[in-house]
């Protein structure tokens, strides 16, 4: 017979209760104004994103965090006058890189070399390899590469906010130009791909609240090959 160890019965019980989390959380549609989400909530759930992986480690994205209330309405009409975006404390823009450019490039792979404290032939010459396909792509190419970068990193912090008990709610739904120009992205090479509020949900308001969760069974989601 197998023996569980305490360290493997931890983790075990560590992920159902992710796994219960994911099941909890879903798209609130009503979030409660008088309700902040603490700091280090915030803090983790950012430090998850800032953590997940992304395409030759080059994390070609960033995350402005909003909390301004004025910034906020101003972004609320340009976003199908979502409530969750004034009534959530805190307000995620993903914004990826425009394009992948040399400096942008080189910066990762120097910051890869510097916290390392050494260099490495093979790594030397992946980056000569990039050097030679990104930049040449069109910018437009290289931004919807990064944009895609960008939502694995949103996914991570949906993740973490539900391991937190913190409502979320990804969002497309807005105008990507204005809020660029609403957070003067344009200016430092970043465009808006996604937004997420966060804050508590307003069950007795929120008519999403009690429905159960729908989702395909395991058999018509998962192949096994």
């Amino acid at each position: 017979m197998t023996q569980v160890t305490p360290i493997a019965a931890d983790q075990e019980m560590a992920s159902d209760a992710l796994i219960e989390r994911l099941q909890w959380r879903y798209a609130a549609k009503k979030l409660d104004a008088s309700k902040a989400v603490p700091q280090n909530k915030v803090e983790r759930i950012l430090e998850a994103a800032r953590l997940a992986p992304t395409s030759s480690g080059l994390q070609p994205y960033e995350i402005i965090v909003v909390t301004s209330k004025e910034v906020r309405e101003r972004i609320k009409p340009i976003a199908w006058n979502q409530g969750q975006i004034t009534d959530g404390s805190h307000l995620l823009v993903f914004a990826a890189w425009d394009n992948y450019t040399v400096e942008r490039i080189n910066m990762m792979f120097d910051l890869t070399n510097s916290v390392r404290g050494t260099k490495n032939e093979g790594w030397e010459n992946y980056r000569n390899m990039l050097l030679g396909m990104y930049p040449q792509r069109a910018a437009e190419v290289n931004f919807e590469h990064a944009a895609r970068q960008a939502y694995i990193g949103l996914s991570a912090a949906m993740m973490a906010a539900a391991f937190e008990e913190v409502d979320c709610t990804p969002m497309e739904g807005f105008d990507p130009k204005a809020l660029d120009e609403i957070l003067n992205l344009r200016e430092r090479g970043l465009r808006s791909v996604a937004i997420l509020p966060l804050g508590y949900r307003e069950a007795d308001k929120d008519w999403l609240v009690n429905l159960t969760k729908i989702r395909r069974p395991r058999e018509q989601f998962i192949t096994e090959v």
